[in-house]
């Protein structure tokens, strides 16, 4: 790497953080109680007004934290995904694992009868659960002996999944109360309804363990992006590896999912963004994905919450007015 190539990836990477902060402040400022930036800073510093203080520390603050754990969580597990099928699609709202780690939530939210703060710290392993079944059934549908995994198989099946989990989910709750069929209708939507603290804790050491992991085993995701003799030739273990990293994506978009809802389109957009600014080579692509994972969530939810002052449009429908189009021209490229 030159070092002009080295200057510039580092200055797309600190304008990528920088803008994380701008549209964290800019998430803080926004709601049904407006805050400007000066009175965001001054309630930080202990300089607020008593509302300010309740409104930043207690329901804002929390949810800034999850979009962006949510962000780099599923940017990340895209980005894992498009490596090991090969296709430039794999998005884990797209090709099923949301829906299959949804199934888990919904049954877990029924036991638990609405009561999912006190099992914040289980609800990504359930969904985890659910999420690897799912993934392994895809995986399974998917492969051909002689062929292995066909992109746009693999794309159709996971069409076909996520629309039949959707639809059970659906069943779960359609003798329940309202209150229940709230709750899954907002999880669809992708509302982030886990918002408060304890869901917070509950989601950071799925990002901060499988994240770095990920991170460090770059070298073996630049392999399983090549072809498979040019793979097998450097000594690299195919069925091994693939299936780590898709328990590592798998586990980052249910753990994410888990507390936000069904948010898709993140994992699809995010890499495609990296790669076109840094390349392909994921010691710099990952890196690049987790800062342009949580911008795309914080904007679109900033946008969601100013366009309604009473109410806000769930994130994920604003992600899914963004990502759709986009999904379609990236099929579209490939046809």
């Amino acid at each position: 790497m030159s070092l002009l190539k080295k200057s510039t990836y580092t200055f797309y990477l600190a304008i990528g953080v920088f803008l994380v902060i701008c549209c964290a402040f800019l998430g803080l400022s926004v709601g049904y109680s407006s805050m400007g930036f000066r009175s965001v800073i001054a309630t930080f510093f202990g300089y607020g007004e008593v509302s300010d203080e309740f409104i930043l520390f207690s329901i804002r603050l929390p949810r800034i934290l999850i979009l962006i754990l949510a962000g780099v969580a599923l940017a990340v597990a895209g980005a894992v995904l498009q490596t090991l099928t090969k296709n430039d699609l794999a998005d884990p709202g797209i090709i099923g694992i949301n829906a299959g780690a949804g199934v888990g939530i919904t049954v877990l939210y029924l036991f638990a009868k609405g009561e999912l703060t006190n099992f914040s710290y289980a609800l990504p392993i359930v969904g985890f659960v659910s999420a690897i079944i799912t993934a392994l059934l895809i995986y399974s549908f998917s492969y051909e002996r002689n062929r292995g995994i066909q992109p746009f198989r693999l794309i159709l099946v996971g069409v076909g999944f996520a629309a039949a989990l959707s639809g059970i989910m659906v069943m779960l709750i359609s003798s329940a109360n309202r209150s229940d069929v709230d709750f899954i209708a907002g999880w669809l939507a992708g509302n982030v309804w886990g918002a408060d603290w304890p869901f917070v804790w509950a989601l950071l050491p799925w990002v901060l363990i499988l994240v770095p992991f990920t991170i460090m085993r770059s070298n073996h995701l630049n392999i399983l992006g090549l072809s498979e003799p040019m793979a097998v030739g450097l000594g690299t273990s195919l069925n091994k590896q693939r299936m780590y990293f898709l328990l590592l994506a798998v586990g980052l978009a249910a753990a994410a999912v888990s507390v936000t809802g069904g948010i898709g389109f993140i994992g699809l957009m995010a890499p495609h963004i990296a790669r076109s600014l840094v390349g392909p080579r994921h010691q710099r692509f990952l890196p690049m994905t987790i800062v342009i994972g949580p911008i795309l969530l914080l904007v679109a939810d900033a946008i969601g919450r100013s366009i309604l002052t009473e109410s806000s449009i769930p994130v994920g429908i604003v992600v899914a007015i963004i990502g759709a189009p986009y999904f379609l021209y990236l099929l579209k490229k490939q046809v």
